[in-house]
């Protein structure tokens, strides 16, 4: 193996080692122990007149704590009698989910995937039930207080803790209402579905005009989505808050502890979502687009090295102030699947983390996630998806393959001549450049070409990388052995301490695997007793990046090594010189003679 070829693949490492060192983990963690996240308090009288702030975070005082004086400070007038009141609970239970309604706000105080477990094999909570639910209504009224309907009960035809259950394609529908007098109220209705994880919703307001300012009111999501993984700050990097304007999802990222950031979004909006790594809660306006959009987040510490990230999201809607106004919403809270979300036809399946728009996730989406799914269709495990894949991936690139490995040898066998050409002309570096180009031009090879069919792997490399790390179906996918889930690390001894820059604590068996194999095929390819080194180099350069990857990306990379190390056996038996054959020079032909013409004719005769 030669120079060049050294240093491109150094290159592509290197390439590989930056990517990972900003989208991997730093530091995985043990798991965070539970923690309300801290809350921020603001002053929320606001001024008569002026518009509700962008992504505001409400204070956590509540009027049942402070008495009449707390709730006429918080609610105003109208609104503090609606701040007492009895909390009643109705359960609904489909195959899907189970989700707890309260009239306490009107909101969705719980909601457990049935499906779905943590890294503990606990239920997935996906609904923050500390904040006592999710799902409000926020505006700004008359008095310049800002309401948000979380804080204020409901009234509904519901015994309290009422189970209400549902079979695939049944519905059920249930209003909470909001009596502000006795010709005014707000109606929250609510109807389920069995065999979705999506819901309908209808806010609906009766002769609210004299008590909503500004013509606008927002709904909201407060409080984010519970983390269900075992590495906090692994999932912490897909924690997400989304809003979907203009055609496209405009994202926000709260990536500095306790710095927190937002933005609004203005003009027609279509949706508004926040994920964690695997799950996602998203609302979507029908019939009409939302106003703009309000995301605000910030990421905190936990115990234990921890993260979490906890976001704000709501649509600004427009309050017509008509005697009688009804808006339609879907809301959706359940897994961060690919095919699930696109079949909505909404770009929900945008939020779904598959690697850069411009190249990486059109691989990842119409190559690899279809070619997943369809060798899944009838195998069902994703251990042996994984190495049927591979083994279709090399063939199809094969031909690159072939051209990597031959140029490579062709490099092996040229090493003699170079050393002598470096011999003659050692006092001389431009003759020694112009004998060695002669050298490749008279033997037909492309320094370059072990290098560059490596650098058109990268692509699909890095679009695989994206889909084990993201798509849920590898989630908790059992292969064999201690590979228990293909979506983290197969770890197979935990260290007592953790590796400063690369983060590792933990040895991944399918990553020592992975970086034995590499070693094979650089002992098989390096043969300039000067580049030895790169022999224990590279594979340790490989095993440091990978060994914090996910097992099913580790899987593909061994089978497609140990498929590598057969190509280049079997390439190797190949005698030298039979694989350095010179150019054939092309024959110079001889230049036509020129037609003369008839002598007779140009006598004129």
């Amino acid at each position: 193996m030669g120079k060049k070829e050294t240093i491109g693949i150094i290159l592509i490492t290197l390439v590989l080692f930056v990517w990972m060192y900003f989208n991997t983990p730093k530091a995985p963690v043990q798991p965070p122990q539970p923690k309300t996240a801290t809350e921020h308090s603001i002053d929320t009288t606001v001024a008569s007149g002026t518009s509700v702030p962008a992504g505001i975070m409400k204070p956590m005082e509540s009027a049942s704590v402070g008495g009449d004086t707390a709730s006429l400070r918080l609610y105003g007038k109208t609104f503090a009698p609606l701040s007492h009141g009895t909390e009643k609970t109705l359960i609904i239970e489909s195959d899907l989910y189970t989700a707890v309604l309260t009239t306490q706000g009107g909101m969705i105080k719980d909601w457990t995937l049935t499906k779905y477990k943590t890294w503990q094999g606990n239920p997935v909570e996906l609904v923050n039930y500390r904040h006592k639910g999710d799902y409000s209504i926020l505006f700004q009224a008359m008095d310049g207080k800002l309401v948000d309907t979380r804080d204020l009960f409901f009234t509904a035809p519901i015994t309290n803790g009422e189970v209400v259950k549902l079979k695939k394609g049944e519905s059920y529908s249930i209003s909470f209402t909001l009596k502000v007098s006795d010709s005014s109220k707000i109606v929250r209705e609510f109807t389920f579905k069995g065999g979705v994880y999506d819901i309908g919703s209808r806010i609906t307001f009766k002769h609210m005009a004299r008590y909503i300012a500004n013509y606008e009111y927002q709904v909201t999501w407060e409080h984010g989505l519970n983390y269900t993984e075992e590495n906090s700050v692994d999932e912490s990097s897909f924690s997400t808050a989304y809003a979907y304007s203009g055609g496209e999802a405009v994202s926000l990222e709260a990536s500095k502890p306790g710095e927190s950031v937002k933005q609004e979004i203005t003009g027609n909006t279509n949706w508004v979502a926040q994920t964690t790594k695997y799950f996602t809660e998203a609302i979507v306006p029908k019939g009409k687009p939302a106003d703009g959009a309000y995301l605000r987040g910030i990421e905190e510490h936990l115990p234990n090295n921890g993260l979490q990230r906890q976001y704000y999201t709501a649509l600004q809607m427009r309050f017509e102030g008509q005697p009688a106004q009804t808006d339609s919403f879907m809301v959706y809270i359940g897994p961060l699947d690919y095919n699930l979300l696109k079949s909505y036809n909404l770009g929900l399946e945008e939020i779904v983390g598959l690697g850069w728009k411009w190249l990486i996730r059109p691989i990842a989406e119409y190559i690899m996630l279809p070619s997943f799914d369809f060798i899944h269709s009838f195998i069902p495990n994703y251990g042996v998806v994984i190495i049927i894949f591979s083994i279709i991936l090399k063939l199809l690139l094969n031909p690159l393959t072939v051209s990597s490995m031959k140029s490579m040898r062709k490099m092996q066998a040229l090493q003699p001549m170079m050393e002598e050409i470096k011999e003659k002309y050692k006092e001389d570096q431009q003759k020694m450049n112009q004998a060695i180009m002669s050298l490749y031009k008279e033997y037909k090879i492309n320094p370059m070409g072990g290098c560059l069919p490596m650098f058109l792997q990268l692509p699909i490399l890095y679009a695989l990388w994206a889909i084990f790390r993201s798509n849920i179906v590898l989630r908790q996918s059992d292969f064999i052995w201690w590979i228990k889930d293909l979506s983290i690390p197969d770890t197979i001894l935990r260290l007592p301490f953790t590796l400063p820059l690369v983060g590792l604590n933990q040895i991944s068996g399918l990553a020592t695997l992975m970086a034995a194999t590499q070693f094979v095929q650089m002992k098989m390819t390096t043969k300039d007793p000067r580049q030895a080194f790169m022999i224990y180099f590279m594979p340790i350069m490989m095993w440091l990046i990978f060994n914090n990857l996910p097992a099913g990306l580790n899987l593909y990379y061994f089978v497609f090594n140990l498929l590598s190390i057969g190509q280049q056996y079997i390439l190797n038996k190949k005698p030298m010189e039979e694989v350095l054959v010179k150019a054939t020079p092309k024959k110079k032909e001889k230049p036509p003679r020129p037609v003369i013409g008839n002598r007779s004719m140009r006598r004129g005769s």
